[in-house]
């Protein structure tokens, strides 16, 4: 019996060292943790129940049957995070460089299937050099069933990546199905083709850093939720985030403790809308005056910053916030940015977690490069994501809400449950001076006329009564009360119902 055990004790040691003391410094010399010492940072201490440690590929091809190592280059399990259960797997770069072999990813697929039929989040930690070369078909199948796995589980339970190492080829498209994608900066790279491809077939010269490093998904290609300094500060974030989530679609988002009154009055924001009603102000200032002691986690910070998306608790309880963000480019909506605030409204609505719009836009960004780019499609996106969403859905409008915009921004004619204005606010078609052009166009060359046109088109409609005369405001709440006003609004939703027509599912304008 006590050979049984030793040999036990001994495998599971050669299991724990990966690829080899050797590799494992190499690791470490690029600032990068190992694969478990990873999933040991992520999960709460001594929580971690390790899958499939044994398990080896079956490959014969170029002498891969001398080359094996328990485990092929995946750690996978489940464990918890401040008490809620997860599944993880880490690919193991000091195992075959991380490739993905038939076995590897038959180990990834068995735990999202139990992600699945357990009602858990997924956490993938990405460190991989991409498909085994020596199984060749086997191991682009082997992606497939990842895939499928990452399609049949979204809107299921929520999928976080964790971009670690390289990610490169068919490997990136299954963090890109996944909810929120967080890279590391200067250690991370995801692109479907390399540097060296590029070169050959567009005689591009670039870095893998600049193809696909952090700054790149994080600035320009929006494909990445977050960049962090290190592999330490990454791990830290996801905890964070996993807090404000719930385990999965059938499950509320978890209440935490809270110790801000509901009723807090904050007087500061009477003043937080300038006089001239072009002068910019901070959005984030009255997020982060709404929330439970000023937490706010911001998704997509450095992306499309025109509009602001993230998290907030409102008595302890998670709500997503959906913001413009008067401070670039005047709040105003446009190609990126319905992208960005679309897909946010849509995890919310996946996962019952309600929704807060702020809203200060002037319209839609005009020009050719929006209307080429395909603005209409793009703009339809948060309007179809607003229309569909059947959470509670709280809106605020601060200051200019006009034109299409207006309605887009989750107004009252999609469903908004409550829908407040400050004083401050002006719903109109469009700004008076713009109006007044059209409405007055005989009286162009005379200033004086166009003066007075301009003061009474702002006295009718630079303010929030015509609105809410229509019953499309429900109500004209004063600055400082925001955060009690907002706080009993969500709270008398909770019970929420909203059914919509059967259907298969619905054709998003993509």
């Amino acid at each position: 019996m006590k050979d049984i055990l030793s040999e036990l004790d001994d495998r599971r040691a050669t299991a724990r060292k990966g690829g080899g003391d050797k590799r494992v410094a190499a690791q470490h010399a690029k600032g990068k943790l190992t694969a478990r010492e990873r999933v040991e940072l992520l999960l709460d201490e001594g929580s971690f129940e390790e899958f499939d440690m044994f398990v080896a590929h079956r490959c014969t091809e170029f002498g891969m049957e001398k080359n094996k190592h328990p485990g092929d280059g995946v750690i996978t399990g489940w464990g918890t995070i401040n008490g809620r259960m997860v599944y993880v797997f880490s690919q193991d770069f000091t195992v075959l460089g991380g490739s993905v072999s038939e076995t590897h990813a038959q180990k990834i697929c068995k735990i999202m299937d139990m992600a699945m039929q357990n009602g858990a989040p997924v956490i993938g930690i990405n460190d991989s050099g991409g498909a085994r070369i020596q199984e060749g078909v086997d191991s682009l199948a082997a992606y497939g069933e990842v895939f499928q796995r990452n399609i049949m589980a979204s809107g299921v339970v929520p999928q976080i990546s964790l971009i670690m190492g390289p990610c490169a080829g068919g490997a990136v498209y299954s963090p890109a199905m996944t909810d929120f994608i967080f890279m590391v900066k200067d250690s991370s790279y995801m692109f479907v083709t390399g540097p060296d491809v590029v070169k050959t077939v567009t005689n591009e010269v670039v870095t893998a850093e600049e193809l696909g490093g952090a700054s790149t998904h994080t600035k320009k290609s929006s494909v990445a939720d977050a960049a962090f300094e290190n592999d330490v500060e990454a791990l830290t974030e996801v905890r964070r985030l996993v807090d404000f989530l719930p385990l999965n679609n059938r499950d509320k988002s978890p209440t935490r403790p809270f110790y801000d009154d509901p009723a807090r009055i904050e007087d500061s924001l009477d003043t937080l809308v300038p006089d001239n009603p072009n002068t910019p102000y901070d959005m984030k200032e009255l997020i982060t005056k709404l929330a439970d002691e000023g937490d706010f986690y911001e998704i997509q910070e450095d992306f499309a910053k025109n509009i602001v998306t993230g998290f907030i608790r409102l008595e302890g309880q998670t709500v997503g916030v959906v913001a413009n963000q008067p401070m670039v480019l005047a709040g105003v909506l446009d190609i990126d940015s319905s992208r960005k605030a679309a897909r946010f409204v849509r995890f919310c609505d996946a996962f019952e977690i309600p929704i807060l719009t702020l809203i200060d836009v002037p319209g839609f960004l005009p020009g050719t490069t929006q209307e080429y780019g395909g603005v209409i499609k793009h703009g339809a996106k948060l309007l179809f994501a607003y229309g569909e969403a059947t959470v509670p859905k709280v809106t605020l409008i601060t200051r200019k809400a006009y034109g299409g915009a207006y309605v887009v921004m989750s107004s009252k004619h999609l469903r908004g449950d409550f829908n407040y204005a400050w004083p401050t606010a002006e719903v109109a078609v469009m700004g008076a001076k713009g109006a007044v052009e059209i409405l007055h166009r005989a009286d162009l060359g005379d200033a004086d006329k166009i003066a007075a046109h301009t003061a009474e088109y702002e006295d009718r409609f630079a303010n929030p009564f015509v609105a809410a005369e229509r019953g499309f405001v429900d109500e004209v709440i004063m600055p400082h009360s925001t955060r009690k006003r907002i706080c009993r609004a969500f709270a008398s939703l909770r019970n929420k119902k909203l059914e919509t027509p059967w259907k298969k599912h619905d054709n998003i304008p993509l």
